[in-house]
Parts: structure tokens; C-alpha cells; sequence
């Protein structure tokens, strides 16, 4: 088969890496790709959301299937070009994809469908939502309604705290139009959990749960990221408690998303929120986590490529889903600056000797080739330094060991990553 995989991040690399493993395949591109998926596909400088050239290179090349990495091209409508044009897309449609292209959306249908998530409410007039926050006091949550690479929420423990994420996000509009609308949720505790779920329209089968690290710094410190390293699987997260979020989350939503005449199909991404009543549902993404995909894809023992094209074809019920006894890690590096404006063009070294590391993996994010061959960091979070184990300390080790061999000085990564999975309480947090 002829593969075409959009996107250009740590994600992209790990579905890359994995795709090129299949005994299907013949043929694999990524576009836009990075330094590292060009070792396992050929790049091609075509940007994630240019739909029409994206749809173009692939009747040209006789793609049989396109696998969407990101949620931005989902939400503009690149399964419906690819559907148009008569090629197969591993992804929902644009009415389907505003499952996480609105905030306000995915609370609708989690309230239809019966699916457990946090009181909520809606606004477009910043003084309302500030009123709104005066009134139910904090701690509170405030989000960004639209897409905001995963910048766009706010858990203020505060009312004032809540009052300047909705200056910032509704009047500075530090998301652009992401920010036309706000949702302000109760504040839910306990530990999260990404959960995923690969869907045909009609059948939702689990595909593996991830614990990320959102926050930049050590001990959950700091601004939101799009995730600074993840592990698997969560041993909190039990059986009982998959069957729980795939009976009242996964199972539900899809039944109400076909009943819209917007079937889902693709992978399901459930963000949730561990509480002491059971699993709530934070939020909803119709794409691969990243960098949970890492961990998930070193992690799968079936051959991915069949998997995609059956949640296409309606055929998940006829391919089973295999993963090995073992645990992954994955600990980002970002650039300096980040999450802010990272630094760009530093060059990094020491790659080839992470990738040596028994049991260990890189893969590139935000990575470019420089003209004499050098890698250089070119985005905020620039390397997912992996590893498996046989259990999550052996990959934790391993991960940091990958990490100590990367050679980049302007480059950073949290510590403790996985930290509270294989440590005791007290000595994982201080506490």
C-alpha cells in the first residue's frame, strides 16, 4: 500500500515509524515531515493544512490511504477532500472533527450522549464570563472554545487568576479567533489519563491509555504545554475502568455522532479527569495524542496499517488489536523559550548515540536539516527521547539515559517524568 501521512511533529514520526514497519506498505510520505521521519519516509514540502495540495499530491502518487496526524487539517476538512476526490482518510470528517474544533460542541454531545463531565458554561461577551467567575468562585476552569495547540486552557485557583485568562483569551485574543468564545467549567480533581479509542462509525474498539505531563516544569509547575513527555500504560488506569469510559464515553458519543449524521471515524482521544466519584470526561480530541502516540506506537504489536484501513472500511471487528507486556517513556526536549517563543536554529548532536541505547528511540519534532547535514531545532518541542522496559522504571531509565546522550545545550526537559508511577509518594513529590 502507498501511505501518505500528514504532519510534521513527534506524532507524525511515530506513526511513520510504525507504518514502515508493515509488511503492507510499499510506498510512504510525509508531508511536511521533519529530519527524523526522513529516515522512514520520503518528505514532501507540502504544509499540514494546504487541503488542495495535499489532495493533489495524493491522486498524482495513487495514495491508498491518507492518515491525518494533526487536528488542524481534520478541522478544514481533509477527509471530506480525500472522500471527494475518491481516496481513503484515516480521520473524521469536518462536522465530525468539531468534536475537538469546539469546545462548546463536545460538551453538547457529552451532555446528549449521557457521557460523566464537568458542569459548564458558555460565553462571547468577556464581561459576562468574568461576572460568570465572580459568582461561582474558584478554583475554575477556563478554556479557549477553538483550537489552540493545546495552549488554550486555564485552571485558575483563583477568581483573579480566572478574570486574566478571559482578558487574555477573549480580549488580548492571545489564540486568535480561538478565542471568540470561552467555556468555564468546574474544576475537577484527580490524576488524568489519555485514552484512546479507533472508531469506524460504527464501532469503537480501545486502543491504549497514556499519562501525560502538561505543565512545563518539574512537580507539574508552570504554564501549559502540549505535553512534555508521557508513559504507559498508567497503572491507575485499571480494566474496570476502561470498560467504565468505553460504556459511558466512547460508546455513547459515537452512537449520538452517527445519529447527527456526523459518524466518527478515526481515533477517539478522551481526555479524563480520575475523580472520586469515577472517570469524567475533560475533553475530546480527534487525533492521536502527542506525545502519547509515541508511547502508544512502541508499545503496539499489530501491524498499524491494517488498523487504519479496517476503521476506514467499517471493518474494526474484524482486526484484532495485539500490544506488548512492556511499558514505555517518552521525555520531550523543547528549545529554550518554550512555551513561549523557542529559540530556533541551534544545533543539536549526540542523536545517533541516543538511538543506539538498547530499548531506546528518538523521535524528531520540531527538527530541520541544516544544508551541511546538521540537525537543528526548529520549533518549541523539538525531540521525544523514548524508551520501552519491562516495566516503567526500566523505560523510565532508559529514557533519561537517551536524554543524558543528546548533546544540546539549548535544550531542556522536565525530570520527572513518570516520576510518581515507579516512586513512592514521598519521594516522587517531596511531600
Amino acid at each position: 500500500m502507498r501511505v501518505l501521512v500528514v504532519g510534521g511533529g513527534g506524532r507524525e514520526h511515530a506513526l511513520c515509524w510504525k507504518l514502515a514497519q508493515s509488511p503492507l506498505l510499499t510506498a510512504l510520505w510525509c508531508a511536511p515531515g521533519n529530519a527524523g521521519i526522513a529516515e522512514v519516509a520520503r518528505c514532501v514540502p507540502i504544509g499540514a493544512t494546504d487541503i488542495p495540495a495535499l489532495v493533489a499530491f495524493a491522486v498524482e502518487q495513487r495514495i491508498d490511504l491518507v492518515v491525518a496526524g494533526p487536528e488542524a487539517p481534520l478541522t478544514i476538512g481533509l477527509a471530506d477532500a480525500c472522500a471527494a476526490a475518491g481516496l481513503r482518510c484515516f480521520g473524521p470528517s469536518a462536522a465530525a472533527a468539531q468534536l475537538e474544533g469546539s469546545k462548546s460542541f463536545m460538551k453538547q454531545v457529552a451532555d446528549a450522549a449521557g457521557a460523566p463531565t464537568a458542569a459548564w458554561a458558555r460565553f462571547s461577551d468577556s464581561a459576562l464570563a468574568r461576572a460568570y467567575v465572580r459568582t461561582t468562585g474558584a478554583p475554575i476552569v477556563v478554556k479557549a472554545d477553538g483550537l489552540a495547540a493545546g495552549k488554550g486552557v486555564v485552571v485558575a485557583s483563583s477568581v483573579e487568576e480566572a478574570e486574566a485568562a478571559i482578558a487574555e483569551i477573549m480580549d488580548d485574543r492571545i489564540h486568535g479567533a480561538a478565542g471568540a468564545e470561552v467555556i468555564i467549567e468546574e474544576c475537577m480533581t484527580g490524576p488524568e489519563i489519555s485514552f484512546f479509542a479507533l472508531c469506524d462509525g460504527v464501532t469503537a474498539v480501545p486502543f491504549g491509555a497514556a499519562q501525560d505531563h502538561k505543565r512545563v516544569g518539574d512537580g507539574d509547575t508552570g504554564p501549559n504545554t502540549g505535553g512534555m513527555g508521557a508513559y504507559g500504560p498508567p497503572p491507575i488506569f485499571t480494566a474496570a475502568m476502561q470498560a467504565e469510559v468505553m460504556a459511558r464515553c466512547i460508546t455513547p458519543v459515537l452512537a449520538d455522532m452517527a445519529a447527527r449524521g456526523a459518524p466518527f471515524r478515526g481515533v477517539l482521544f478522551a481526555g479524563l479527569m480520575l475523580t472520586p466519584t469515577g472517570p469524567r470526561l475533560l475533553e475530546f480530541n480527534v487525533r492521536f495524542g502527542d506525545p502519547e502516540c509515541q508511547v502508544l506506537m512502541l508499545r503496539l504489536e499489530s501491524d498499524l496499517l491494517p488498523l487504519l484501513v479496517a476503521a476506514c472500511e467499517t471493518r474494526l471487528h474484524e482486526v484484532p488489536v495485539v500490544w506488548r507486556d512492556e511499558s514505555a517513556v517518552v521525555v520531550v526536549m523543547a528549545a529554550e523559550g518554550y512555551p513561549g517563543t523557542p529559540r530556533r536554529g541551534t544545533v543539536i548532536r549526540g542523536l545517533e548515540a541516543a538511538d543506539a541505547i538498547p530499548r531506546a528511540k528518538v523521535f524528531h519534532a520540531g527538527t530541520a536539516l541544516r544544508a551541511d547535514g546538521a540537525v537543528i531545532a526548529e520549533g518549541g518541542r523539538v525531540l521525544g527521547l523514548a524508551a520501552t522496559g519491562t516495566d516503567l522504571r526500566h523505560a523510565r531509565d532508559t529514557a533519561y539515559a537517551a536524554v543524558a546522550a543528546v548533546d544540546w545545550p539549548e535544550g531542556f526537559c522536565r525530570g520527572d517524568i513518570a516520576a510518581r508511577a515507579v516512586m513512592p509518594p514521598t519521594a516522587a513529590t517531596g511531600e
